[in-house]
C-alpha cells in the first residue's frame, strides 16, 4: 500500500510542478506535512544533495525520498510516479501540437504557463532560504538567523558577482559550500 501511494503522491507531483525540479519543493513540502516521510529540516537536506549531485533535482528527490520510505523498490515507484504525467502528456501534445502550433490559444496557453513556473521556483527560492538562514522556531531574536548560513550566502553573492570568478563552474561553489558546510558545522 505504501508503494501505490508513493507512486500517487509523486504523480500529483510530476503533474502539476511545472517549471522544472525547483517548482517540485513546494509538493514536496506539502507531501512531508501530509505523509509524515520527511521533515522540514530533512527536506533542506534533500535539496541540497538533491541540487549537487548530477540529474534532475525533482527526479533526485523522488528517488531519495522513495529509498527513504521503503527502499530500491520504493525509489523506483516514485522516480515512475514523477515521470509518467510527463511521459503522458509529452505524447499527447507531440501528437496534438503539431497541427495547432500556429493557434492563438496554443501560444497564449504556453505564455501563461511562464509566470505559473516562475511562481513555483520562486516560492521554491523562498522556502530553501527560509530553512537554510532562518533557525526556526527560535528562542529570542538573537538566534533567529544561522550566522554561518548568512554569512555564507552573502560571501557567493559577492564571489559570483566578482569578474575573475564568474568564469568559474557552479560546481567550484557548490564544493566550497560544501566544505565551508562541513568545516563549521553549518
Amino acid at each position: 500500500m505504501i508503494l501505490l501511494k508513493l507512486f500517487w503522491e509523486f504523480f500529483k507531483t510530476g503533474l502539476f510542478a511545472v517549471g522544472g525540479g525547483m517548482a517540485t519543493v513546494p509538493f514536496l513540502q506539502q507531501m512531508g506535512e501530509k505523509t509524515g516521510w520527511f521533515t522540514s529540516l530533512q527536506l533542506a537536506d534533500m535539496i541540497a544533495v538533491a541540487d549537487s549531485t548530477p540529474g534532475p533535482i525533482g527526479v533526485n528527490m523522488a528517488v531519495y525520498t522513495g529509498f527513504t520510505v521503503s527502499g530500491v523498490l520504493g525509489a523506483l515507484v516514485a522516480l515512475l510516479g514523477l515521470i509518467t504525467p510527463s511521459v503522458i502528456i509529452i505524447l499527447i501534445v507531440a501528437r496534438v501540437l503539431d497541427a495547432f502550433k500556429d493557434s492563438f490559444f496554443i501560444k497564449s496557453a504556453f505564455y501563461g504557463l511562464r509566470p505559473a513556473s516562475m511562481g513555483l521556483i520562486a516560492s521554491a527560492g523562498c522556502t530553501v532560504l527560509t530553512m537554510s538562514v532562518l533557525c526556526l522556531p527560535f528562542e529570542s531574536v538573537k538566534t533567529l538567523f544561522n550566522i554561518k548560513a548568512l554569512i555564507l550566502f552573502a560571501a557567493l553573492v559577492v564571489l559570483t558577482r566578482v569578474k575573475p570568478l564568474k568564469k568559474l563552474h557552479p560546481i567550484v561553489f557548490i564544493a566550497l559550500s560544501a566544505l565551508f558546510g562541513v568545516a563549521f558545522k553549518l
